[in-house]
């Protein structure tokens, strides 16, 4: 099938995988009632980005930020002025995005998961009313939860394409501040951040917070940009932060 969801060609030798998402943005034909027709965007990524990118695979040493760079000027000119943003995912849970016409920098985006328990309540409310605003998630010992989040860093890039920030220094500044410090905790009971007196009701919305809070000053002072942190409770919940 032509548009299967596993893709096409279908993957049957063990072919390397990635994932390009494209947002392009204009005024709607009148006439047909599309901005662009998807096959003409399919047709444009395969003869631009994915040759590159296997093409990049056999390299002595691989610069995706380059690829993206030089296959946004051709997309672009053969989108005829729609393309805003291509993102392009290494992996499914990496990856770099390009917005038109800002080719001096990346959007740098990894996901890590953490194990941790909470309890949802107000010091000030009555067990009831917690219970009424909470639901089971006031119950007194808590519950766990199996998260997920990523960080969005705007990394800038020379004339070349590369960067003193690297994956690797991301990775190894998440592990020091964030998964030592909140993996496999009580959050309201072995985190300052989240206990009590004083500490912030553990919510998705406020881990997202103080994520971001603790890891923007680290990332800046590598010499680049925490953009957002994005923290999953489930895979249906989800809360964004950013400045």
């Amino acid at each position: 099938m032509d548009n299967a969801f596993a893709g096409w060609p279908a993957a049957l030798r063990g072919e390397a995988w990635f994932e390009a998402v494209i947002t392009c943005g204009g005024e709607i034909d009148p006439r047909a009632g599309y901005l662009i027709d998807i096959k003409e965007i399919d047709r444009v990524v395969r003869q631009t980005l994915v040759p590159a990118a296997f093409t990049m695979q056999s390299a002595a040493t691989p610069n995706p930020n380059s690829v993206l760079r030089e296959s946004l000027g051709p997309m672009q000119e053969a989108l005829r002025g729609l393309l805003q943003s291509v993102r392009w995912k290494l992996t499914p849970y990496y990856s770099l995005e390009m917005t038109m016409p800002h080719t001096d920098r990346v959007l740098m985006r990894q996901r890590f998961d953490f194990a941790a328990s909470h309890r949802l309540f107000v010091p000030g409310l009555s067990d009831a009313e917690n219970a009424a605003l909470f639901g089971k998630c006031s119950r007194v010992n808590g519950h766990g939860h199996n998260y997920q989040f990523e960080p969005c860093i705007e990394v800038p890039l020379d004339q070349a394409g590369h960067s003193e920030f690297s994956l690797a220094r991301l990775e190894s500044l998440v592990a020091g501040l964030l998964l030592e410090r909140f993996d496999h905790t009580h959050l309201n009971l072995d985190c300052p951040e989240f206990s009590q007196p004083g500490g912030l009701n553990p919510t998705v919305e406020n881990i997202a917070r103080v994520f971001y809070k603790i890891l923007a000053p680290a990332v800046r002072s590598n010499g680049a940009g925490l953009r957002s942190m994005t923290v999953w409770e489930t895979d249906r919940t989800s809360a964004e932060y950013g400045e």
